[in-house]
């Protein structure tokens, strides 16, 4: 990541801006940059539910792609569902055009690891998640939910871009 890159998503100052959502989800928004207009209200660009991990939201992801986040794909019937928020079984990471770290010579994912959704074929991500059971289960299983969908395009924090 350059350092350009690292300044824009974690500016010094002003800093983040820290919002509760709810019961259980923290939203970390940055101020609009020096390009943007001093009108633009916070931009979110991480979130956190409960105890997991920190991730990115979605326009972030599309606004960097440079960047290396926890990478999944799967196949090309998964699309219409993951839309719907609905969470990823085993069987769409593993039959053909799916793909996990873990493939090849990167090293696997954990439980409770965030990951950034990609479909086969598409070019940008779909989706946000968190494992529910390793890369390593899901292969050897191949049943059941493997990531639960968190953030997804079009729900309520994707068309949020602004929050004041």
């Amino acid at each position: 990541m350059e350092v350009e890159q690292l300044e824009l998503l974690l500016p010094k100052k002003p800093p983040l801006m820290q919002y509760k959502v709810g019961p259980h989800l923290m939203l970390y928004c940055r101020p609009p940059t020096s390009e943007e207009s001093v009108m633009s209200d916070n931009e979110p660009v991480f979130f956190q539910s409960r105890n997991g991990p920190l991730l990115p939201t979605l326009r972030l992801v599309h606004q960097y792609p440079d960047i290396q986040f926890n990478k999944i794909t799967v196949d090309k019937g998964a699309i219409p569902f993951i839309l719907g928020g609905a969470n990823i079984m085993c069987p769409g990471l593993t039959n053909v055009g799916g793909e996990m770290p873990g493939d090849g010579d990167k090293p696997g994912l954990e439980k409770g690891d965030g990951v950034v959704i990609y479909a086969e074929g598409k070019e940008h991500a779909l989706a946000v998640g968190v494992m529910t059971m390793s890369s390593t289960t899901i292969r050897s299983k191949n049943k059941g939910n493997g990531v639960e969908v968190v953030h997804f395009l079009g729900d309520g924090l994707f068309q949020s871009a602004e929050i004041s």
